[in-house]
């Protein structure tokens, strides 16, 4: 928990939660805890491996993770 005012500490989580909420939850009706987690899990899968995001140049989070390890395996290689 952040203090009174402290909102922009936690902004990128607050963001994540919105887009669950409205591109998921609100759009499915569980009936009972194990389907609600099969269906997040499911979303989660879809929100980091084919959902487009705009901040990060329209790819997905796994291609820009996937882009770092590359770059970082490149350096790392370098420098031996």
């Amino acid at each position: 928990m952040d203090g009174k005012g402290r909102a922009l500490d936690n902004i990128f989580v607050e963001r994540l939660w919105r887009t669950v909420k409205y591109e998921h939850l609100y759009l499915y009706a569980y009936q009972d805890g194990w389907q609600l987690e099969r269906g997040l899990s499911d979303f989660f899968t879809f929100y980091n491996q084919k959902r487009y995001h705009q901040a990060l140049a329209y790819r997905t989070p796994e291609a820009v993770f996937q882009a770092g390890q590359s770059a970082e395996n490149q350096v790392d290689k370098s420098i031996n």
